[in-house]
């Protein structure tokens, strides 16, 4: 039995086997669920769709969340080929290669709509089509990704970490509206781990090396530990925890001189 059995969950945001999103729809699958994968942009296709190979049952599907028409059509595809979902998984940020690096002062207004709207807002605009689906169902759960960057100044996250800011802000306020519907919502806020987009950060490697040295397990984090995570925040285990950013950091948000 799996804690997961009899589960349907949309996971967002897997583009290749180094996204977050990858190992965590692997634990899910582990644990029973049925999965439902999207990605954006041709470029990735033919890779999601040889990883959902290896996961039985699983549904792929094309979406671009800056898209309000290409969010709908997912939902309605997946209403269509799985009647519904149970949980979702948001593994999306974005922002451009140059909003990462100078100082934050010089973010273009562009650079700030763009990465907001991807990083933050784009789960809003999912839950609020996810949540009466789930509803239907007798509630279900949702689950975020973000960064220590939200909460304190890191060098060179720059318009990412004010992006993660907004995004568990929402996380709390998503918790609240739909709380009534017992469906739940949080975050897992990961230690760094080497993904394409995290290696645009300048200095990235450096990060990964201090905050191993420095967290109170002294060692980094893995991404199968993100995933059993996410496991957990969507199971009944964690059927009275909601509006919550949950750190799998190793400790690292502790500590304060370091």
């Amino acid at each position: 039995m799996g804690l997961l059995d009899g589960k349907t969950v949309l996971v967002l945001g897997v583009a290749n086997k180094f996204s977050i999103g990858w190992p965590v729809a692997q634990a899910l699958h582990r644990e029973g669920a049925r999965l439902v994968l999207s990605y954006q942009g041709d470029r990735v296709e033919r890779g999601v769709r040889q990883l959902a190979a290896t996961l039985p049952e699983t549904l792929v599907y094309s979406c671009d969340v800056g898209d309000d028409g290409q969010i709908d059509a997912l939902f309605a595809a997946i209403a269509k080929d799985a009647g519904g979902i149970d949980a979702v998984v948001h593994s999306i940020a974005y922002a451009p290669t140059e909003a990462l690096d100078g100082r934050y002062v010089d973010t273009e207004r562009e650079a700030f709509r763009v990465t907001l709207e991807v990083s933050a807002y784009s789960f809003t605009a999912v839950l609020k089509r996810a949540a009466p689906v789930m509803a239907a169902r007798g509630g279900g759960a949702a689950v975020t990704l973000t960064y220590l960057g939200g909460e304190r100044v890191v060098p060179h996250y720059n318009v990412m970490g004010v992006a993660k800011a907004a995004l568990e802000m929402s996380v709390r306020y998503l918790a609240a509206d739909l709380g009534e519907d017992n469906i739940r919502v949080n975050a897992i806020s990961a230690g760094p781990i080497s993904t394409a987009s995290a290696r645009a950060i300048k200095g990235f490697l450096e990060m990964v090396h201090h905050v191993g040295g420095s967290a109170p397990l002294r060692r980094g984090i893995t991404q199968a530990e993100v995933a059993d995570t996410a496991v957990y925040l969507l199971s009944d285990l964690a059927r009275a925890v909601t509006g919550e950013t949950l750190h799998v950091d190793a400790g690292y948000h502790v500590m304060g001189v370091v």
